[in-house]
């Protein structure tokens, strides 16, 4: 099924991105290992300069609603349950409600359509985003911000963006910067585009900051990290709060 507007013809290329997915976007999850917890990003500090990674992590604190609202809006997976890793996918016709939903109720559905996207527009670089911004000038991050998200946060809070989000490219080109010792984590559930990998091929320090959960109907909904391997470390915090501390702990070590 394809809905498009008056006039406009999608190019071969766009509509043959769905089937694309099939072909390189189904991936194998990773294997956990058995990384070290740490209380705070403090190990940081032994790790200049690092790089970053984030993922939707910083934009559900910027109020833009997770990946999985948009599992809500059309049918990816049976979402019988609040547990994310139980999901599975939805493959019949008749489980998928998604077309008698736009020919039954259009002005409603347009409406969720662009949900996600107009939360974008309206969203404010967060505290977490000015930390990394704050980071970036003092030399301590360097490269530009690694992420799959597409609201470009980062880039409005004055930052360069490595966007990977790819369904063309099951492995996209990195940007490295010679000389980083660590790469930094942050509220990404798993290793899509092997980024981590990679930089632990590059003898990199691999540190995750996430809450592993988050919070529905005033309870919490723990999500694990997938993929953290032997040798990673791994801070059980948000982006709020672990950002601005480290930012000021290096103040005061500089100081």
């Amino acid at each position: 099924m394809q809905i498009a507007s008056v006039s406009y013809a999608p190019p071969p290329a766009v509509r043959q991105l769905p089937w694309n997915v099939l072909s390189t976007g189904i991936r194998c999850k990773d294997r956990p290992g058995t990384p070290t917890r740490v209380p705070d990003l403090s190990v940081l500090a032994d790790l200049l300069p690092f790089q970053v990674e984030i993922g939707c992590g910083t934009s559900v604190e910027a109020g833009i609603p997770p990946l999985h609202r948009l599992h809500e809006i059309y049918r990816v997976t049976d979402r019988q349950d609040h547990e994310p890793r139980e999901h599975r996918f939805t493959l019949s016709p008749t489980a998928d409600t998604l077309l008698h939903e736009v020919l039954t109720e259009p002005e409603e559905k347009t409406a969720e359509f662009v949900e996600m996207f107009r939360a974008c527009f309206l969203a404010e670089p967060t505290p977490a985003m000015w930390a990394l911004k704050e980071l970036k000038d003092a030399g301590h991050l360097v490269g530009p911000v690694i992420t799959n998200n597409f609201d470009v946060l980062a880039a409005r809070a004055g930052l360069d963006e490595c966007f990977m989000r790819r369904y063309d490219q099951a492995v996209p080109d990195v940007e490295w910067v010679d000389g980083a010792k660590a790469l930094l984590v942050v509220g990404l559930h798993a290793d899509r585009r092997k980024v981590q990998a990679r930089a632990r091929a590059r003898g990199m320090q691999v540190v995750y900051l996430d809450p592993e959960g988050f919070w529905r109907d005033g309870q919490f909904m723990p999500y694990p990290l997938e993929g953290p391997q032997d040798g990673d470390l791994v801070c059980r915090a948000t982006a709020a709060e672990a950002l601005p501390a480290l930012v000021n702990l290096l103040k005061q070590h500089a100081g």
